[in-house]
């Protein structure tokens, strides 16, 4: 808990939790029962309530409050009640702020969530951003709560960042495809050759993450894909032969999830071809 105490402090270099908020986490750290803890909870529940609808209320107080929204709602209680501005807080023009506010909003809100719509145009526009950040942000938001109704409008931005410069962009747009694929097959169906593509990315990272989405492109139709078993053991030789960097290592085993992925993966595509000897 001492850690949490000190999430605002790491999300922005001069923001220091208020003594409000510290009292809060000692608090809860120091409760002895369940009983004790759900009262202060509560209690902090209905304080924020009457907070978050001031109006001289400032950006950085705001923060702490989402911050300390989430304590509540990790600690069971609803607070339905604030998610609007977890929403609004995803709009605003401060990096930091759309931080806490699509961290806020990926923790209240879920997959029908009524109030995703509100997110629609904001993914759009942080899609579209120079800012990497803001890219990675939209990205990893929308695997989280993005439905299939959402997809159509959001879909060729995704797509575009297949191709982004940086890396891990390009890793996130994989596993936003990937959800995509999940909601939607049919939605994503033309887009064979960009997923060919980032299967063959320099990058391990994306190739992980490609791998993931064609695992289960393969699990629904292997024979599409027969041609890439050549690929597929290419890629198993190189992990075994420890050619991937040495963080993808546990253990001292060469990326062993990656190498399960593949050898699923391979078992899939060769079900149909037995030989009797």
């Amino acid at each position: 808990m001492e850690q949490t105490a000190r999430v605002l402090s790491q999300l922005g270099s001069k923001d220091q939790p208020s003594k409000e908020f510290q009292s809060l986490v000692r608090q809860i750290g120091e409760a002895k029962t369940k009983h004790e803890e759900d009262r202060i909870i509560k209690k902090e529940a209905a304080l924020l309530k009457d907070k978050v609808g001031g109006r001289d209320v400032t950006k950085r107080q705001m923060r702490e409050y989402l911050i300390r929204l989430i304590y509540c709602e990790m600690l069971g209680v609803e607070c339905s009640w604030g998610y609007i501005h977890a929403v609004k807080f995803t709009q605003t023009g401060s990096t930091l702020d759309k931080r806490i506010g699509y961290l806020a909003a990926s923790l209240f809100l879920h997959e029908g969530h009524e109030l995703n719509v509100l997110l629609v145009a904001t993914l759009q526009k942080d899609l579209k951003s120079s800012n990497m950040l803001e890219v990675s942000m939209a990205l990893v938001s929308i695997c989280k709560l993005v439905g299939a109704d959402m997809i159509p409008p959001l879909l060729p931005l995704v797509q575009d960042k297949l191709l982004h410069p940086k890396q891990l962009v390009r890793k996130k747009a994989v596993m936003a495809m990937h959800r995509f694929l999940l909601l939607s097959p049919d939605s994503i169906s033309h887009l064979e050759d960009d997923f060919r593509r980032s299967l063959s990315d320099q990058d391990p990272g994306v190739m992980e993450a490609a791998l993931i989405l064609f695992h289960d492109l393969i699990k629904n139709g292997p024979i599409k894909y027969k041609d890439l078993t050549e690929s597929f053991a290419m890629i198993l030789t190189q992990v075994i032969d420890r050619k991937l960097p040495e963080e993808f290592n546990y253990h001292g085993v060469p990326a062993p999830w990656m190498q399960m992925r593949l050898l699923r993966i391979l078992a899939l595509l060769g079900a149909d071809d037995l030989r009797y000897v």
